[in-house]
């Protein structure tokens, strides 16, 4: 094709894009838009500079200030997808060499009709994983050696259910599946101790925390199962919000009080023995730039650190409330589809844009911020140069593991930085994408790809 040609079509394709422009405004989530504001400020015409969103700044009162980092904490149990009841482990020691110990497949991987979604968890030398069709492994954590493979799905029931999750506690491992299941198999055999039917698909992995096993069905329904006969104790239903994400959360627990994440964009704290709520706060902020801000779940799993509950919606609100009250302390202009991590004397989030930022955990003040996407944005797709969409890697974490904050993304990569600094360090490839944060154990690292790899990190 000649030069002119060439130029000839691309104007054809843009006059003809351009009288399209009604059709593309009206597509969702912006596809065919362009990110530019569609107003443009003229002679007589104002803007409101409310309809933008707040802009994070590094506090100039924290400028230069150091912060304290606790050392490392050798683990011995990740026992839920967070590493603890409340899902919180501060700083571990695993990964000190930061190489590849170990790959192996451990069942299907996503795709159209199926997603990996469940995170690690450990306990007894053995990690447990399930992948994209409700198959749980029980793997050598040394050796990678595949101990036993059980398949939850109920009889007859092949395609359909995907998400889901395990946690492990008292000898038992207990899976939640898509497939309207709660089961409890043995951790040393993978025989199925107990298995219990729910109303609706369970997309989130559980928590176990002394005589319960709780969990969040896609109806906003938690769910509180005795550890040892799979009978439920109580439920609790928030408000039902069918616009949610393909990520999925799981509850924290503090004593006796579990503290619920739901698709609505609410936390809500109640009873462990009974279910009765306690207290409710909306994490909500609406953007009239962005359609995606209605979409108010809170993907990643709210933390229990010091009486304070650290929680992030995807609408744009990073706060921390008082465990007792739900009053906040403070609150911050973030949207995240990742766990907060509260260290020491600070909170480190990552923004659905790829923003890592550090937070003063008293006052809620920026020390700095990091783009982790920089150097790796890309342009993919299009036709003679034109319409091609640009590409940013999702990212998943972090963890505060020996000294270095890793993290995990879409293009498979684990990499980790200076928790002091945000400096990268290092980086080393995983093997496939990675939408999963890693889990701690016995000094290692332990990542779930989404085409069904475990990798451990030594």
């Amino acid at each position: 094709m000649n030069r002119v040609l060439k130029i000839s079509l691309a104007c054809a394709l843009v006059a003809g894009v351009s009288a399209c422009g009604t059709v593309r405004n009206a597509l969702p989530f912006g596809l065919g838009g362009s990110e530019q504001p569609a107003s443009t400020a003229t002679e007589g015409t104002r803007i409101s500079v409310l309809e933008f969103d707040q802009q994070l700044a590094p506090s100039a009162a924290l400028a230069g200030r150091d912060f304290f980092l606790p050392g490392p904490v050798s683990v011995t149990t990740w026992s839920s997808p967070g590493g603890s009841p409340e899902n919180l482990n501060e700083h571990v020691v695993a990964a000190p060499e930061f190489t590849v110990g170990w790959r192996r497949s451990v069942g299907s991987g996503s795709a159209r009709d199926r997603q990996v979604m469940s995170p690690v968890v450990a306990d007894n030398g053995r990690v447990f994983v399930m992948d994209g069709e409700s198959t749980v492994s029980a793997v050598d954590a040394r050796t990678g050696a595949v101990a036993w493979k059980v398949d939850v799905k109920p009889a007859g029931r092949e395609r359909g259910g995907f998400g889901g999750g395990v946690a492990v506690g008292g000898g038992k491992v207990f899976v939640a599946s898509g497939y309207r299941t709660m089961t409890a198999l043995d951790q040393a055999t993978g025989a199925v101790l107990w298995q219990s039917r729910v109303d609706s698909p369970l997309h989130g992995a559980p928590t176990v925390s002394g005589s319960r096993v709780y969990v969040i069905d896609v109806d906003n329904l938690l769910i509180a199962f005795n550890v040892n006969t799979g009978q439920q104790d109580w439920a609790f239903r928030g408000i039902v919000e069918p616009a949610r994400i393909l990520r999925a959360s799981s509850p924290a627990v503090t004593g006796d009080t579990v503290i619920a994440p739901f698709s609505s964009g609410e936390v809500t704290a109640v009873r462990a023995a009974t279910g009765q709520p306690v207290w409710q706060e909306v994490l909500s902020r609406t953007s009239r730039t962005s359609a995606l801000s209605e979409i108010r779940d809170i993907a990643g799993r709210p933390v229990i650190s010091r009486g304070v509950v650290y929680a992030i919606s995807h609408s744009g609100v990073l706060t921390a409330m008082d465990v007792r009250s739900g009053n906040a302390k403070w609150e911050l202009p973030i949207a995240g589809v990742n766990a907060p991590l509260p260290v020491g004397d600070v909170v480190y989030v990552v923004s659905k844009d790829g923003e890592l930022t550090v937070v003063n955990r008293e006052t809620g003040q920026v020390y700095w911020t990091r783009d982790l996407n920089e150097g790796r944005v890309r342009q993919e797709g299009g036709f003679l140069g034109l319409f091609d969409r640009t590409v940013r890697p999702e990212w998943s974490g972090p963890i505060l593991a020996s000294n270095r904050l890793i993290l995990v993304n879409s293009d498979g990569e684990a990499v980790a930085f200076d928790p002091k600094t945000g400096v990268q360090t290092a980086s080393i490839r995983l093997g496939g994408a990675v939408y999963i944060a890693p889990a701690a154990y016995d000094g290692m690292l332990y990542v779930l790809t989404d085409n069904g790899d475990l990798v451990s990190i030594r």
